[in-house]
């Protein structure tokens, strides 16, 4: 039993250090060429309810099958994490990132109801043979990366599709959790202070919506805008979440306490000292994504 356990151990710290060292690789070289099929950058249109998501679609080298991670942004997307999306490529990863309904020019209204429903369509987009063939993608292989509302995005879709190998929350924005156990009666009191909270240009690259309107979207969503709801459903996965000192990261651990409850033995947490943008640490935070996704096995 000793040597076994051993054993295991030894095979485990193996992994590990090969994790360590393929991140370490692709944030700071370039991979070996492919003259036959080259690293490549696409415009992309996802369809989701009537409109169509406007992004890009980072190709990695190789004829592939390629694991596929998709990059949800926050709000209301300021800080995309591309450095993050060019680095899974160089890991060998195709990489996702499109803009929700509403936002930064794509047509719509934005709502979280909406980013939700898109978040499930990027999903949907790559289950599409015709979508796999023509951008060699693995579909056993399909990561979600989320920072901010895009982490409690990811989060939902996950849960929606059990397929998804794996997740990683970057700084999870839990929406509506300061209001879930608030009485009808405090909805005007719940909105001005979700307004109160809005930075001067939040609102400048979203269309059919204000400051009112989503406030009082997350007052009467209060209980399902709440990602602990999704934690059974996520516990069958590996998990990353990743905090930093911004004030999520109680909520973030409050998840993760629920997921290991759940028997997420492969969930993992891990606290970056820094902004909500990691700005100080971007390198520190591309290296525990790729770690995770190294670890990702096909589902």
């Amino acid at each position: 039993m000793r040597l076994n356990s051993l054993f295991a151990a030894v095979l485990f710290f193996g992994a590990a250090v090969q994790a360590q060292q393929t991140a370490s690789k692709a944030i700071a070289t370039d991979p070996s060429p492919d003259s036959t099929a080259p690293a490549s950058m696409v415009q992309l249109s996802v369809p989701s309810h009537g409109v169509h998501l406007l992004g890009v679609f980072y190709l990695a080298a190789g004829a592939g099958p390629h694991p596929t991670a998709i990059v949800m942004h926050g709000f209301p997307g300021y800080e995309q994490n591309l450095d993050i999306a060019q680095a899974i490529r160089r890991a060998g990863w195709n990489v996702m990132a499109v803009h929700y309904r509403g936002s930064w020019g794509v047509k719509g209204d934005f709502s979280y109801a909406h980013v939700l429903e898109d978040a499930d369509a990027e999903v949907a987009f790559l289950r599409d043979p015709a979508v796999d063939a023509r951008y060699h993608v693995d579909p056993s292989r399909i990561v979600l990366v989320g920072h901010s509302m895009g982490g409690f995005a990811v989060a939902s879709a996950a849960a929606h599709d059990s397929r998804v190998a794996g997740v990683v929350m970057i700084s999870a924005w839990n929406i509506a959790a300061p209001f879930t156990y608030l009485p009808e009666s405090q909805e005007s009191a719940a909105v001005a202070k979700f307004v109160q909270g809005q930075k001067k240009n939040d609102l400048a690259p979203l269309a059919g919506c204000t400051a009112e309107s989503l406030g009082h979207e997350v007052f009467q969503r209060r209980k399902t805008l709440n990602f602990l709801t999704f934690a059974a459903a996520l516990a069958t996965r590996p998990v990353l979440i990743v905090t930093s000192n911004d004030g999520l990261a109680g909520e973030n651990q409050k998840l993760f306490e629920a997921l290991k409850k759940d028997g997420d033995a492969e969930a993992r947490l891990v606290h970056i000292a820094t902004d909500h943008s990691y700005s100080g640490d971007r390198i520190a935070l591309e290296e525990n994504v790729l770690q995770a996704l190294e670890s990702v096995r096909p589902r």
